[in-house]
């Protein structure tokens, strides 16, 4: 407490003290105040930021990445497909059979085509026209006849292993071909005969509608422009066609062991 030299201490005493001392004690109140105030501000502003702060703060979102394809297997990217497909994909991989090439599986049962890269991962897959008779095997000599020579039961895409790399048909069209000998190419789709309405039929859900080909493997022209010829270019690739009537041991040999 701050006291006037001739105030009482033990006692109140009422006389008028000196101008001076009014005077200064009145302005060192007035200071004293000014200082509490703008601390009680500061404090009272501290506190409320860190309570806004705290209401405003978003709660942390815990993100999970997608689980990544264990070692040895395919990744399809959740794509649909096939046990026979998925179990040849994980074997291509965990094998090393395409020997860090691009493969592709096509899966005859379901009318779908598989394009992966060297490791695995599926750069793309889609609906694919087929053969019109159902076998694992070509006829012999088909290779070299003409078209209207083969008959329908014997227009099938054949089974197996074919290793393939991008060329070009008689009409110098681009194709990835398969079995050169065989004249088995995996192509766009051409829809020059409207009476076999081969466009439609790729779009239809029900894989039978989807046999209609002298043998070769036909997709979408946007997804072999996309997907099938970036992935095969300047290299070559393996193909495994999957087969319908045969078990994959039956042709594959590899497989099974």
């Amino acid at each position: 407490m701050f006291h006037h030299p001739t105030s009482k201490i033990a006692g109140f005493d009422a006389r008028p003290v000196h101008p001076f001392w009014t005077a200064a004690s009145r302005a060192w109140r007035r200071k004293a105040v000014a200082i509490l105030t703008t601390a009680v501000c500061l404090n009272l502003f501290a506190a409320g930021a860190a309570s806004a702060a705290a209401v405003a703060a978003p709660p942390p979102v815990a993100v999970t990445p997608a689980p990544a394809p264990r070692a040895g297997q395919a990744d399809f990217l959740g794509a649909p497909a096939s046990s026979d497909a998925r179990r040849m994909a994980d074997w291509v991989v965990r094998t090393g059979d395409s020997r860090g090439t691009p493969f592709v599986i096509v899966d005859k049962k379901g009318a779908r085509v598989f394009v992966f890269d060297g490791r695995g991962r599926l750069l793309g897959a889609a609906s694919a026209l087929l053969g019109l008779a159902r076998g694992d095997d070509s006829a012999p000599g088909v290779g070299d006849r003409k078209l209207s020579e083969i008959r329908p039961e014997e227009r099938t895409t054949p089974a197996g292993r074919f290793v393939a790399s991008l060329g070009q048909d008689l009409g110098e069209r681009d194709v990835l071909w398969v079995d050169y000998a065989a004249a088995l190419a995996l192509h766009p789709v051409l829809a020059a005969n409207t009476r076999e309405y081969r466009l439609e039929r790729l779009a239809a859900a029900s894989p039978f509608e989807h046999r209609i080909t002298f043998g070769c493997i036909n997709v979408a022209a946007s997804f072999y422009d996309r997907v099938v010829h970036p992935a095969f270019t300047g290299t070559s690739g393996v193909v495994y066609i999957l087969p319908e009537v045969k078990s994959l041991s039956e042709v594959f040999s590899a497989f099974a062991s």
